[in-house]
């Protein structure tokens, strides 16, 4: 778990950079210019390591079920060897299917506008930029997202569902509660996680949401990243202390 926690730690700290340090420069400097280059690499490197997340947060699933579902055979399949190939499979897959998307938008020739309505450079605003066809990008973005959304909420939450019942055929209080903290502070971060991002792309954008569109835009680089450790440490907290707090008790019960 703390495996995956990391390559989830790191992945935070480089998207939230990679779109948020252009702002504070903006903000310091005044100025508001970003060379085209540099604006299609902050593109490149944000829409990657969002999907990296999703598809880490996949292998965090899994990892969960085995722990729950699995607990014998946990040590013998999750061992460190196959968490190493989940973690470079998910870095090298998020980097890959973004890939044509950029390098198509890159050659195109002719753009409406050299100003886009948002704080960094992000897929949505640079799409709606070039002046010639654009259904290779309107077929790849949509091919593109049933791909990155279907495969990774499905492979998310479907081990949910058998995480759930096995938690629920527990005897124990003790036993439930220790289930259900080892995968709480998980879920939440997934829920936070898709929420953001179904807010953000998957809504029809008008030019009176570009604002609202924006503020998520900002919820999703600057407060998802900050909230997810905390998510993670005090949630984990907590859920210690009371099943130590119930472990003792029914410990004295059987004392006396």
């Amino acid at each position: 778990m703390y495996f995956f926690l990391a390559n989830l730690s790191i992945m935070d700290m480089t998207s939230s950079t990679t779109a948020l340090h252009r702002i504070l420069t903006n903000f310091i400097s005044g100025d508001k210019s970003i060379s085209p280059l540099n604006c299609f690499m902050q593109m490149y490197f944000f829409s990657s390591l969002t999907s990296d997340e999703l598809l880490i947060l996949s292998a965090m699933s899994h990892d969960r079920y085995m722990a729950i579902c699995n607990p014998l055979q946990y040590h013998t399949v999750m061992n460190r060897r196959v968490c190493v190939v989940l973690a470079i499979s998910c870095w090298l897959v998020g980097f890959i299917q973004v890939s044509p998307l950029v390098v198509t938008l890159f050659h195109y020739t002719c753009y409406r506008s050299n100003k886009i309505n948002h704080f960094f450079c992000d897929m949505m605003p640079l799409v709606k930029l070039p002046c010639d066809d654009i259904s290779f990008l309107d077929l790849f973005i949509f091919v593109n997202g049933i791909l990155l959304a279907t495969f990774p909420f499905l492979f998310t939450f479907v081990p949910y569902l058998f995480i759930i019942t096995s938690i629920l055929k527990i005897q124990t209080n003790i036993g439930r509660r220790k289930a259900f903290c080892t995968c709480s502070s998980h879920l939440m971060v997934i829920i936070l996680l898709y929420g953001t991002l179904v807010c953000q792309y998957l809504r029809p954008i008008s030019v009176d949401d570009l604002d609202s569109n924006k503020l998520f835009s900002l919820f999703n680089t600057a407060a998802v990243p900050m909230l997810n450790p905390l998510i993670y440490s005090l949630k984990n907290k907590r859920c210690y202390v009371g099943f130590e707090a119930e472990f003792h008790s029914e410990l004295m019960k059987l004392v006396y």
